[in-house]
C-alpha cells in the first residue's frame, strides 16, 4: 500500500486489495471510499470484494466511481458529503489516487486558499494544477475563458518585475504588458540596512506603486492563485483569469517568520528585531542607541536568503555604533549562522574577519534558530555540526537580531513552473524555463545558482527583456546573465566591503582596482552605497536606464 494523508481526515491511496483491509483497520483508518468503478483494469478487485473485507475489520465502506479525467461538480459535492458521513479518518483510493485527491480538493475549494488546497495535495504526490482554476472558482467549472489578454504578463512588481517591464517598453514600446501585483507600496529593501543602522529614514525606502509602473504598462492589482501554462492562462484569487503570449515570473521570496517557534508573537518588542521588515528596521537602531550593555545575537537561517551578507549587515554597523558610543566593551556580540562559512565568496572573508576581531564578535557556525522566548529573552538554536550529533542549545539575549528562513512563495512552490526544491525552473544563461519556451523568470525565485540580491535583477532584466523580443521577433535567445551579483558590506558608518561575484564565485568588479578594491573596506563602496545607487534604483534601473547593466550576447554553444 502506497498511503499519502492529505489532512487530518483524509488519505489517499492506489487501488487497494481486500487483504490489506486488515492493516488499513490497525492504521487507525475508519472508513474507505472507493472512486474507482468496478471492471476498469483486468487484475482490479469489485468493490463486494473490498466491502466485504472492510466490514470484517471494522471499517465502513463507500462506493462513489468516478471515471478517470471526468469529475464534475456535482461529484466533488457528493464526496464532501460522504466525508462529513462517513467515520474518520478516511482513506480514498482509485487506480492511482489522483480521482481521489481531485475529489477532496474540489470539495474543499472555497473553504480553503487555493494555495494550500495544492500544496496539501503535491505533499501527498498529487498534482492538481490542472483544476486549480476550478478550484480557485469555488469547485466548480468556469465558463469564462479570459478576463484579459496581453502580449506579456508579469507576475510581480518588485524592483526585478518593473525593471523587467521599463527594459521592454524601452525595445518595443507598443507592446501590450500587464503586471500583476496586490501591493499598495513599494520598498527599496537595499536601503533596510543603513535605516536599522540609522542613516536613513524608513521613508527614504518606500514609493507607492503607482507612481512606479512604467508608463503604459497595464497593472493589474490581484495575487496569483495558480498557473496554466498549457492554457497560456494565470488564475488570480477571485477566479480572474489572464491569458498571455509571454510569461515572466519575479514575484520575490516568502520570509516564512512562522518556521521559528514563538518569533511572530515577539516581534518588535522584548528586544526582538529584523532589518527585513520595513516596520522593524527602525526598531533595531532604537535597540542599538540605547543598549549599553548584554548580550547582542544576530542570526543567519540556510541558503538561500535575500542578499546573503544583510544579517552580518546588522551585526557590523551596530558594533560601530556602539564602538563610537563607547559601551562596545560591555556588549558580547554573537553571531549565530547556520551555514559553516562567514560569507559563501572566500575573496572578501579576509577583510569581514578584521571588523570580527574588532567588535570582538563570536561566530557560532552550523547554529540555525529554531525559536525564541521573547518575554523570558531566550533564542533556542538547533546545532547541526558535520558527523556530531544534532542538538538544541538555548541561549539569553539583550538584543537578537533575526534574518527568516525563506523560501519561493507557495503559489509558486506548488505550480508546474516549479522544480522539485519550489524554485522556477530555468536555463541559467537565458533565464528561460526549461519546459515552456515562452516563460521565463528573474529575481529571487527563479532556480539559477546566484545570489538574490536587487543587483542580480538590475543585471538580469535586460538580459530576459532582450529573450523576449528576440522571442516576439522569432528569433532565438541573444542575451545571457553570468550570474552577476552584489553585496555590499556595511562593515562600518563610512566604509564597505563591496562584494561583486558571479556564477561559482567568480569576481566580477564593476570598477577599476584603483577606484574601488572590492576585497577591501573603502570610502568609494560607502559612498556609491548611501549616495549614488538609491537615485540610480528609482530614476535608472525602474526605468528601464541600463546603467552598468548592458546585456552580455550569448555565447555559442
Amino acid at each position: 500500500m502506497d498511503i499519502k494523508r492529505i489532512d487530518a481526515r483524509l488519505s489517499v491511496s492506489p487501488q487497494i486489495a481486500p487483504a490489506d483491509l486488515e492493516a488499513i483497520a490497525q492504521a487507525g483508518y475508519r472508513s474507505v471510499i472507493c472512486n474507482r468503478p468496478d471492471g476498469e483494469g483486468a487484475d482490479q478487485p469489485s468493490f463486494a470484494e473490498i466491502e466485504e473485507a472492510a466490514r470484517a475489520a471494522g471499517v465502513e465502506p463507500a462506493y462513489q466511481p468516478i471515471t478517470a479525467g471526468m469529475v464534475s461538480d456535482a461529484d466533488a459535492e457528493a464526496f464532501s458529503d460522504l466525508l462529513m458521513r462517513l467515520p474518520g479518518p478516511v482513506l480514498a483510493y482509485c487506480r492511482t489516487g489522483t480521482r481521489s485527491a481531485t475529489l477532496w480538493s474540489l470539495s474543499e475549494a472555497g473553504t480553503r486558499p487555493v494555495t494550500e488546497i495544492l500544496a496539501a495535495t503535491k505533499a501527498a504526490g498529487k498534482d492538481m494544477s490542472g483544476v486549480a482554476r476550478r478550484i480557485a472558482n469555488g469547485g466548480h467549472t468556469p465558463t469564462d475563458i479570459a478576463d484579459a489578454t496581453f502580449a506579456v504578463v508579469i507576475v510581480g512588481a518588485g524592483a526585478a518585475g518593473i525593471a523587467v517591464a521599463a527594459s521592454l517598453k524601452a525595445r518595443q514600446s507598443d507592446l501590450e504588458i500587464a503586471i500583476i501585483d496586490p501591493a499598495d507600496v513599494h520598498y527599496y529593501q537595499p536601503g533596510w540596512t543603513l535605516v536599522g543602522g540609522g542613516v536613513f529614514r524608513p521613508e527614504q525606502t518606500a514609493k507607492t506603486m503607482g507612481s512606479l509602473i512604467p508608463r503604459g504598462v497595464h497593472w493589474i492589482k490581484g495575487a496569483v492563485a495558480a498557473f496554466e501554462p498549457a492554457q497560456n492562462a494565470i488564475i488570480l484569487d477571485g477566479c480572474r483569469v489572464v491569458k498571455y503570449k509571454r510569461l515572466i515570473v519575479c514575484p520575490g521570496l516568502k520570509l516564512d517568520w512562522g518556521q521559528i517557534e514563538g518569533l511572530e508573537q515577539t516581534l518588535g518588542r522584548n528586544g526582538v528585531t529584523s532589518n527585513y521588515r520595513y516596520d522593524l528596521a527602525p526598531y533595531t537602531w532604537q535597540l542599538v542607541r540605547e543598549m549599553t550593555g548584554g548580550r547582542a545575537i544576530f542570526t543567519q537561517p540556510a541558503m538561500p536568503i535575500k542578499c546573503a551578507g544583510a544579517p552580518q549587515k546588522a551585526m557590523y554597523l551596530s558594533g560601530d555604533a556602539w564602538g563610537r558610543r563607547g559601551v562596545l566593551k560591555d556588549i558580547n556580540i554573537e553571531f549565530m549562522n547556520a551555514g559553516g562559512v562567514l560569507f559563501g565568496v572566500k575573496d572578501y572573508v579576509p577583510a569581514l574577519m578584521e571588523y570580527v576581531r574588532k567588535y570582538d564578535a563570536t561566530l557560532n557556525f552550523f547554529h540555525n534558530l529554531v525559536a525564541i522566548d521573547g518575554p523570558a529573552k531566550t533564542a533556542t538554536f538547533e546545532v547541526k555540526q558535520p558527523e556530531t550529533e544534532t542538538r538544541r542549545v538555548t541561549v539569553e539575549f539583550d538584543m537578537i537580531h533575526v534574518c527568516p528562513p525563506q523560501c519561493a512563495p507557495d503559489f509558486i512552490r506548488v505550480s508546474p513552473l516549479a522544480d522539485a526544491a519550489g524554485w522556477v525552473d530555468v536555463d541559467q544563461a537565458t533565464l528561460r524555463h526549461k519546459s515552456y519556451d515562452n516563460i521565463w523568470s528573474l529575481g529571487d525565485v527563479m532556480n539559477a545558482p546566484n545570489a538574490k540580491t536587487a543587483a542580480a535583477a538590475r543585471k538580469q532584466a535586460p538580459t530576459v527583456a532582450d529573450n523576449v523580443i528576440a522571442d516576439i521577433k522569432g528569433r532565438g535567445p541573444v542575451s545571457q546573465y553570468n550570474g552577476y551579483g552584489s553585496c555590499p558590506l556595511t562593515v562600518e558608518r563610512g566604509k564597505i566591503v563591496l562584494a561583486e561575484f558571479g556564477y561559482g564565485g567568480t569576481l566580477q568588479p564593476s570598477f577599476p582596482k584603483a577606484l574601488i578594491d572590492g576585497t577591501k573596506p573603502t570610502r568609494a563602496a560607502w559612498f556609491l552605497k548611501e549616495t549614488l545607487l538609491p537615485p540610480i534604483y528609482w530614476k535608472a534601473m525602474l526605468r528601464g536606464r541600463e546603467w552598468l547593466a548592458h546585456p552580455e550576447p550569448l555565447s555559442p554553444k
